[in-house]
């Protein structure tokens, strides 16, 4: 073999050789971190290779198990008896008997083309020599006898070496780059091999960052995912030409189709593990657009989706897709006996729910949810541990509330265009069916405990923070519950829940009177330009030397405690509250990192020439339409002259307001 390149690498924190198995292992399950031209791997199957031993001298193949990854096992052993005749020399390991070697066969998956079919996977053996610290990749290709062999052309090879104390290298080596064949996807060129992917796996082998997360795909076969996903993609992107809501098509399509094609591969795999004939039937608890019910449903899993508001596009699905326009309260009145999966697709207030009514429904429910926005049992949730991303702590909570409902809790991270990735799924329960009435009590005691600590810390003026709420006082709240609770538990589990409103609040500030807005901008503006002494900048324009006051930047905080608590209050009631309104307000204000400053137009970037043609009509169709706030409040005016200011300086120079409507989709 001769060498593709070499990166030195030093330890200085105990990282290697460990490190350098690890970045061979993000290699082995997730190429598409360094090749963006595959889209993953499947680890079919892996075993320990013993040296020496065996009948007739061949190793003996120990297969671990792994739910779908047995099904491997076999070719896996089959595979090794074919080429372990033909191994290169480094992997004999002659004289060395009793020493191990690691084997896995795994699927190169490439990436949908924009045109044309995908192409086909690709199987690799790879060999992992601890002894040597070596991880050697061998392409597989079928002969004519339809059995596997290795294609010699491009093997290629990882090595680790210690050099000395806490230096190292990172090699990789190849047959000679005239017997090397490249496609540009799954075997990529040798000088990628060098260039890019080399200086990666050197930078994971000294890196002690762990995710928080779960590999992608993890409880599922991801070789299965790729084609069932594509097939799907394919059967509903006309979906995406006739979207009649105003979200964007291409995310929510793409991603309802990714969710269902999870969801199809798990339940395949359940109804193996379980002997199941019948398909599962399942109900999406805010089901939105109901496009992952339409899917389900076509696919031949009964069901239905429950949503409070009823959507433009469950017109066109057709009678065969069953989607109800009804408040869930959680109560005995919303339990699903009969079927088999709640779905929480971005439930919002219903997620911690879900695992509770999933539970009370059947001992037989499972249920799937992928938390987006933060929501308790009875309202917003409230961080409670600063070392953890408000992220990781609110899908331990859901987690928690899965566990308490009897659940064995997996979860998985979903390949969707969305920042919120995490699924959490309970399949299988830990307690037997005799013990229903225990785990429903130690559920009740649990939602109760969380009500009385988020009402005990709110009372002390401090708001929902369950950490102020001290230890004794939620261990008397679990364990007995008032008379009164008892008796609406067998009806509605939380009288202080509060459903989503049927129609839509807009809370973004938008709707506020114009005269409180104009008040607050006035305050505001008047505080930034009278903090400090006056900070004034040149105005150089047409020659003329002034100054311009542009006032001092401070921070949301201290223009919060400036204003009175009437206006904070109503502040409060809108989604992100002051910053919003400010944000809004762009003529007067920027924004950046958490400081308000008075915007300054003479420092406003030229437009690009590659602007967006719609965003050119919407600022010509803009120009001098609204008042120039500066002209009429600044204590200086505007700071830029008549003829370069977008606003009008002046009723006269007003321009009469174009409507802008937006393009509809086709229907």
């Amino acid at each position: 073999m001769g060498p593709v390149g070499t990166v030195a690498v030093r330890d200085g924190g105990a990282a290697l050789p460990g490190g350098f198995w690890a970045a061979v292992r993000v290699w082995l399950e997730k190429p598409q971190v360094a090749n963006r031209r595959l889209c993953g791997a499947a680890i079919d199957a892996e075993g320990t290779v013993l040296l020496g031993e065996g009948e007739e001298g061949l190793p003996r193949l120990t297969a671990v198990p792994g739910g779908w990854r047995e099904e491997g096992a076999a070719e896996l052993g089959r595979l090794w008896r074919e080429v372990s005749g033909h191994l290169p020399p480094s992997l004999t390991a002659r004289g060395r008997r009793g020493s191990e070697l690691r084997a896995v066969l795994r699927t190169l998956l490439p990436r949908a083309r924009p045109a044309g079919p995908p192409a086909p996977p690709a199987k690799e053996l790879v060999v992992q020599d601890v002894y040597s610290g070596t991880a050697t990749f061998l392409p597989l290709e079928k002969n004519k006898e339809g059995k596997y062999q290795i294609k010699k052309c491009n093997i290629y090879q990882i090595q680790l070496t210690h050099i000395k104390d806490k230096e190292w290298s990172v090699s990789i080596v190849a047959p000679s780059s005239e017997d090397w064949f490249s496609d540009g996807i799954t075997y990529p060129k040798l000088a990628w091999l060098g260039n890019e992917l080399l200086p990666k796996l050197a930078k994971w082998s000294v890196e002690q960052k762990h995710s928080e997360f779960r590999s992608t795909l993890s409880l599922i076969s991801i070789a299965k995912y790729s084609k069932v996903y594509q097939e799907l993609k394919e059967k509903y992107k006309e979906m995406v030409k006739v979207w009649p809501e105003v979200t964007d098509p291409e995310k929510f399509v793409y991603e309802d189709v990714a969710i269902a094609t999870y969801l199809l591969i798990l339940w395949e795999e359940e109804r193996k593990e379980k002997g199941l004939a019948k398909k599962q039937s399942f109900v999406d608890l805010g089901c939105g657009n109901g496009l992952l019910v339409h899917i389900l449903s076509n696919e031949g899993h009964s069901g239905r989706g429950i949503d409070v508001r009823r959507r433009k596009i469950w017109d066109m699905y057709g009678p065969e897709t069953h989607l109800e326009e009804s408040s869930i309260m959680p109560g005995d009145s919303h339990l699903f006996p009969d079927t088999d999966w709640l779905i929480g697709n971005h439930s919002d207030e219903l997620t911690p729910w879900i695992p509770v009514i999933a539970a009370r429904s059947s001992y037989s429910c499972s249920y799937f949810v992928l938390p987006c926005c933060f929501f308790d049992f009875h309202g917003k949730y409230s961080r409670r541990q600063s070392k953890k991303t408000q992220y990781r702590e609110y899908l331990d909570f859901v987690a928690e509330v899965g566990s308490v409902c009897g659940f064995h809790v997996e979860e998985d991270c979903l390949r969707i265009p969305s920042t919120k990735r995490v699924c959490l799924i309970g399949k299988n329960r830990t307690y037997p069916a005799t013990e229903c009435a225990l785990i429903d009590n130690q559920i009740t005691r649990y939602i109760h405990n969380r009500q009385t600590c988020a009402v005990v810390t709110c009372d002390r003026g401090v708001g929902f923070n369950h950490k102020d709420c001290s230890d004794d006082v939620c261990k008397e709240a679990a364990s007995e519950l008032p008379e009164n609770e008892m008796e609406t538990a067998g009806r509605i589990w939380m009288p202080g829940f509060q459903p989503r409103e049927k129609v839509e609040q807009i809370r973004n500030c938008a709707a506020l009177p114009r005269d409180f807005v104009d008040d607050v901008v006035l305050k505001v503006a008047n505080l930034l330009l009278n903090a400090v002494p006056q900070k004034s900048c040149s105005n150089t324009h047409s020659g003329n030397m002034n100054t311009w006051n542009q006032g001092e930047s401070l921070s949301l905080r201290e223009v919060a405690e400036h204003l009175n608590k009437e206006t904070l209050k109503r502040l409060k009631s809108e989604y992100g509250g002051l910053q919003t309104l400010l944000k809004n307000n762009h003529q007067v204000f920027e924004v950046l990192n958490g400081r308000v400053h008075i915007r300054d137009w003479r420092k406003k970037k030229p437009s690009r020439k590659t602007k967006p043609e719609v965003k050119r009509c919407l600022s010509a169709e803009a120009y001098k339409t609204r008042l120039c706030w500066f002209f009429i409040h600044h204590p200086d005016g505007c700071a830029l002259p008549t003829e370069s200011c977008p606003y009008a300086h002046g009723t006269e120079e007003l321009r009469q307001s174009q409507t802008i409507k937006k393009k509809k989709h086709i229907q």
